[in-house]
């Protein structure tokens, strides 16, 4: 009897050892994420990181890069095996990748951008910001930069020719900062960031006001090659980040980054931003 009971205490520790070497020797997953409100915020990003690590099963490294340019390349090259891009870089490059999930925010996997000036401005829309300074997040951001580009282009006008100049901050709060501080007069901002910000350092947007909000558009998703998305190793990504909420660690990441949760996307919830790239092209 005590032989049998020690029998299966080394069996069962046996197999506990199995499985943990097992997920020890999975390769280590790469997901890129474009600069965000949380580009800067390590502990949010940590949290994200360990509790997908622990829904896949595996090690999880989060590459950051400066621009989204960048991050999208190192999805097409395959030096990432998926990336949180935005809707525009996944539209610009839909013939090469796939979606994997998209964000749920306040029920639903959409967001806005918006335009905004100091708390004190008097502008009322986009046309009294003529002959202004104005800061855009990322060329290829559709809230940080696509939105406004269309609406001057639905007005006959262009951003070379509209504001008497323009930056790029590569960062949305980063644009929050530039339109509080007074660096510029306006700023194309990413509405989800703003709102979060909006929590998590009022004193900085008190200092702002958005003076006009999109459409709603499809949420910034998490995207892979389109030849990998089959892959098992994506396949867990994609379980990982529907089963968030089904975990305590996985609650407080979802928690720390204002979201409801990641569902599944279907290519037409940014049907939005197609269009408005079609009115961007010459």
């Amino acid at each position: 009897m005590e032989y049998s009971i020690g029998r299966r205490t080394f069996v069962g520790a046996g197999l506990a050892v199995f499985i943990a070497g097992h997920a020890a020797a999975q390769p280590v997953f790469r997901l890129g994420l474009t600069p965000v409100f949380l580009d800067n915020d390590a502990a949010v990003i940590d949290g994200l990181r360990r509790a997908l690590s622990r829904g896949m099963g595996r090690e999880i490294e989060l590459v950051q890069r400066r621009t989204y340019q960048e991050i999208t390349g190192l999805l097409l090259e395959r030096s990432v095996d998926a990336a949180w891009l935005c809707g525009y870089p996944y539209l610009q490059h839909a013939d090469l990748l796939d979606l994997v999930a998209v964000p749920v925010w306040r029920g639903g996997p959409r967001y806005q951008s918006y335009l905004i000036v100091g708390a004190e401005d008097g502008a009322e829309a986009l046309s009294d910001l003529q002959g202004g300074t104005h800061a855009f997040s990322d060329p290829d951001s559709n809230s940080g930069y696509l939105v406004t580009a269309t609406d001057l282009r639905r007005m006959g006008e262009q951003v070379e020719g509209f504001f008497s100049r323009s930056i790029f901050t590569f960062g949305h709060r980063n644009v929050v900062r530039a339109v509080a501080d007074g660096l510029v007069r306006s700023g194309s901002v990413d509405g989800y960031v703003w709102e979060a910000l909006a929590v998590i350092e009022p004193g900085l947007t008190a200092r702002t006001r958005v003076n006009a909000r999109s459409e709603w558009l499809g949420f910034p998703p998490v995207c892979a090659r389109r030849d990998s998305l089959a892959s098992e190793p994506v396949q867990a990504l994609q379980t990982a980040l529907m089963n968030l909420a089904e975990t305590e660690e996985g609650r407080q990441a979802l928690a720390s980054l204002q979201l409801d949760g990641f569902q599944q996307a279907d290519p037409a919830l940014f049907d939005g931003i197609a269009i408005r790239m079609a009115d961007l092209e010459p």
